[in-house]
């Protein structure tokens, strides 16, 4: 399905407008990756990653485009209080489906909505001393380079808002690679309790330089059109580089479509 026409004028609307000065003035970069059938070829989707500050913050704006390249999620992350647990919201226009995480005076508020249209569900949450959430897990990998590196498994505790609660997940150092040529170290993720067992591991594969993701294999926030969450093998195959503020304010004006063709 085309996007609504009644929202491409509000896109180009935004676009003709100034690029505001606390976006103009930082450092805007750009990495694309895409997402493969966990086994297999199969292209299921693309994402769009646009890191800067703003007020204060660092961000990150994260487009899910279909294999076409139209838009069909977003997600936004701001790193506070702390870039491991970020706040984020995340929303899908396919279905309506939306979760998220945002800071208040009385503790971190958790929200999840299943479909449009539907009543979003909210709780807050105290966050444990070294609490992961959501992207966070990429920051908290480096904030745990050295011991990794070092063979030592590191535990946090990792929030599921479908539940709104932390979980304990265990990083598990594996061996040395060759990535695409690209010295690397590969990673295991696994929830640390004994049920564990029946949760698929993730595995993630980092370069050893400059302790950048590569590669990410494990169930997705992206669901099928059937809303199963997705076994998937997201490949980033180079390393951000710098974009121009007027195409990362393109892309946060960017319509979403409510369906990807066939």
């Amino acid at each position: 399905m085309p996007c609504r026409p009644a929202a491409l004028p509000i896109a180009l609307a935004v676009l003709l407008l100034p690029v505001p000065r606390a976006i103009a003035t930082t450092e805007v970069t750009r990495q694309e990756a895409t997402a493969y059938a966990r086994k297999g070829q199969a292209v299921l989707y693309r994402e769009s990653h646009w890191r800067y500050r703003q007020d204060g913050a660092a961000r990150r704006l994260v487009l899910y485009r279909c294999a076409d390249g139209r838009a069909f999620a977003r997600k936004m992350v701001v790193e506070r209080p702390t870039a491991q647990a970020p706040d984020f919201a995340f929303e899908d226009a396919r279905d309506g489906y939306r979760e998220g995480v945002r800071s208040t005076a009385g503790g971190r508020v958790v929200y999840v909505q299943e479909a449009a249209g539907g009543r979003a569900k909210e709780r807050t949450v105290t966050a444990p001393t070294g609490a992961v959430i959501d992207a966070g897990f990429d920051a908290s990998v480096r904030l745990h380079w050295d011991a990794l590196n070092a063979g030592r498994p590191v535990t946090q505790p990792f929030l599921l808002p479908s539940r709104f609660d932390f979980v304990p997940v265990r990083l598990d150092p594996g061996p040395e690679v060759r990535w695409n040529g690209v010295a690397a170290r590969r990673l295991s993720m696994k929830l640390d309790r004994w049920y564990g067992f029946v949760a698929p591991t993730m595995q993630l594969t980092y370069a050893e330089t400059d302790q950048r993701l590569l590669e990410f294999a494990g169930i997705a926030t992206i669901r099928d059109a059937k809303g199963r969450h997705q076994d998937v093998r997201i490949v980033f195959p180079q390393p951000a580089a710098p974009a121009e503020a007027r195409a990362l304010q393109q892309a946060l004006a960017t319509p979403l479509v409510r369906q990807c063709q066939a």
